[in-house]
């Protein structure tokens, strides 16, 4: 009995060891990789830095806490869910070097305004590259999701997410079946630009199948491809979905449709059968490849396309 006991009390001892030192015992490197190469992880980062709102949105659509955020060009869908103690890290495009290295972090997330920081950031921490290309958004927004589950131990909640990301886009692409071809208007400091199957939204083309208008289309980066009002008339779109860019970035509320307020847009089909859809002006020119961002999004189109 004696001889039991001990072999009983020995293993206990060595399970309690073990369950003191669990976190590092469990901790397993991870290699992940992103447009800029590969980043290991030694662990689950307890400790959060992001300098891409985007980023951000999918992250707090997983519930993963951030500690560090950009200090500018925060959006309002996205207000209630920022920490009111997170660190201030530096604007979109300038990280603030100093607070991130200050900051101890586990993990530093970046994305298209702020990839250039990855040189001087890798040496820093550990550092990933969240970038989205525009031409695939949706496929590009998924694969983050699935990619932020993983390093976070969420899959089974990401893939939850991902589904009623699909579900949604099936049901925008039925309601838009047969409601005719469409323009993804960019307003500017009073100048008027097209975005195409290249472009911040360019899943109302490449996703939801609602054909251009205009063939040809060459994206710009934020004013899209410029065009007169006089030449919007002629190609005539059926639908018109507006990207507010002033208001996106925080300046002159209101001025996409004050601007396209005149007697030739008005003429548009677009605009006398009331298809005109204001999109969230910060969603669709800030945060367009975040996962709540981009549901919102669709959301806009679908009750636009239903009336």
């Amino acid at each position: 009995m004696k001889t039991i006991f001990r072999s009983v009390t020995l293993a206990a001892a060595v399970f309690a060891g073990a369950a003191a030192f669990s976190p590092a015992l469990l901790a397993q490197e991870k290699a992940v990789a992103h447009v800029q190469g590969e980043t290991t992880l030694p662990g689950v980062p307890a400790k959060v830095l992001v300098q891409d709102w985007a980023v951000f949105d999918d992250l707090s659509a997983l519930g993963v806490s951030v500690a560090g955020v950009p200090s500018s060009n925060a959006p309002a869908y996205l207000a209630d869910q920022i920490p009111a103690d997170a660190i201030q890290i530096g604007s979109l495009f300038e990280p603030d070097f100093e607070s991130i290295a200050a900051a101890e972090a586990d993990v530093y997330f970046i994305a298209s305004r702020s990839r250039e920081a990855f040189g001087t950031a890798k040496d820093i921490l550990p550092t990933i590259d969240l970038t989205v290309d525009n031409g695939s958004i949706l496929e590009g927004v998924e694969k983050n999701m699935t990619t932020l589950g993983e390093i976070f131990g969420l899959e089974d909640k990401a893939s939850e997410l991902n589904a009623a990301l699909d579900a949604k886009v099936a049901e925008v692409a039925a309601a838009a079946e047969g409601k005719g071809n469409a323009l993804v208007i960019v307003t500017n400091a009073g100048k008027l630009g097209v975005y195409g199957p290249d472009s911040r939204v360019s899943w109302v083309y490449n996703e939801i199948g609602m054909p251009s208008a205009l063939e040809g289309v060459r994206d710009g980066d934020h004013g899209g491809d410029a065009v007169s009002f006089e030449f919007l008339l002629e190609v005539n779109p059926d639908w018109v979905f507006v990207v507010d860019r002033d208001a996106g970035t925080g300046e002159n509320a209101g001025a996409a449709a004050a601007l396209l307020d005149n007697e030739l847009f008005n003429q548009t089909t677009a605009a006398q059968e009331g298809q005109i859809v204001y999109l969230d002006p910060q969603a669709s020119y800030i945060t367009m490849h975040g996962y709540q961002g981009v549901m919102l999004l669709l959301d806009q189109v679908l009750e636009g396309l239903n009336g």
